[in-house]
């Protein structure tokens, strides 16, 4: 076992959105000669002119340094073979991976293949997503394929390509579509050239360096958001067929915040996401959290989570901006009512009061299952 995770970041993005392009970009960085590139099928990235050395069964030295591997099978055996090649010494080590999907793929299973199996997350940690967005058949897209409208929601940062290809009123009116769907996530132009590859992929919610949470830049954007999206609606833009909720993508996907002011006990913030991931959890496409706990309030918890799998639970050494002490989350959901989330965490903490089961009742559910131990 390694002392030190690796950060795994994902590329997603519908089919021929510029995935392949953008990765071929990053490879040319020279912080990316340490990295495994991981692709669903060889060929897909120009980097034939790159090639070296078959180093292994699948894995392909690269001539800047980069290891490419290819998925035969499920991710996590990819992945399993990539370590066990790097502590037995048959490949180099490594110092970060970059997983491009296909086009098609639903991200949510991707990711909990890192942060849902107790050995991947043992050597490997999710660092981010980015999603690649096509300007030119990006809104059709998000009009015809579920696929591509999580792919949207999941991402830290949506890079937008082939604008040089669209109209100014096509980029406004994809970008504030994207914005409905995942009002937090950054965009960033895809035409450009000259990628940093750190300053792309560094999204993930853990420092692998510093083993702390990385929850300052989310809660900025989260901040961010709340300033500039109060009371701001698109009643003028009804040709794009935007509802007036920003946060709001359709009558099913949407992205909402809770903010809690008193310090809340291990125990109830346990039962709430116990209960919401193993009953809800294919409906929680994202859930990120910093919660003051009762037992150690200068010790903040972070939380991670993509439907049912969580990141383990990271206390931080101090709060990040020590004069807000809130607990905050931040959920993208599907089909799963942010008044039904925020009367759930109400039942637990005592934030408001509904008609529902009483805390010891949910506790004896069979439903909520125990095993976060904050």
């Amino acid at each position: 076992m390694v002392q030190d995770r690796i950060p795994v970041s994902i590329i997603t993005g519908f089919l021929g959105a510029g995935k392949s392009t953008l990765l071929n970009q990053l490879l040319k960085d020279p912080a990316m000669q340490d990295a495994a590139i991981i692709i669903n099928e060889f060929g897909d990235v120009s980097i034939d002119h790159l090639l070296v050395e078959r180093s292994g069964d699948g894995i392909i030295e690269l001539a800047e340094g980069c290891l490419c591997c290819t998925v035969r099978g499920e991710l996590v055996d990819t992945l399993a073979e990539l370590m066990d090649g790097i502590q037995t010494g048959k490949l180099k080590k490594i110092n970060r991976v970059v997983i491009e999907t296909t086009g098609l793929a639903d991200p949510a299973p991707v990711m909990q293949s890192i942060i849902g199996n107790p050995v991947i997350a043992q050597n490997f940690s999710l660092n981010g997503m980015v999603t690649v967005v096509d300007a030119v058949n990006g809104l059709s897209t998000l009009d015809h394929h579920k696929e591509a409208v999580k792919q949207v929601a999941v991402a830290d940062r949506l890079v937008l390509t082939k604008q040089t290809l669209s109209s100014e009123a096509q980029i406004a009116a994809l970008t504030e579509r994207l914005a409905a769907i995942n009002p937090r996530a950054t965009i960033e132009d895809g035409d450009r050239e000259g990628w940093q590859a750190e300053a792309l992929l560094e999204n993930g919610l853990y420092d692998a360096a510093e083993k702390t949470g990385d929850v300052s830049r989310w809660l900025g954007e989260e901040a961010g958001h709340d300033h500039h999206h109060h009371g701001h609606h698109h009643d003028d833009h009804g040709q794009h067929h935007h509802h007036h909720d920003v946060n709001r993508h359709n009558a099913a996907i949407r992205s909402f915040s809770i903010v809690h002011e008193q310090p809340i006990d291990p125990m109830a913030i346990e039962m709430f996401v116990d209960l919401l991931r193993s009953a809800h959890g294919e409906k929680l496409l994202r859930m990120k959290a910093i919660v003051q706990l009762s037992d150690n309030p200068d010790r903040p918890l972070v939380l991670h989570g993509v439907q049912s799998i969580f990141h383990p639970p990271q206390r931080l050494a101090a709060w990040p901006d020590p004069s807000d002490r809130r607990t905050r989350m931040v959920l993208i959901t599907d089909d799963l009512p942010e008044a039904f989330v925020k009367d759930l965490f109400g039942a637990f903490t005592g934030a408001v009061r509904i008609d529902r089961p009483d805390r010891q009742a949910v506790m004896d559910n069979p439903l909520a299952v125990p095993g976060m131990r904050f």
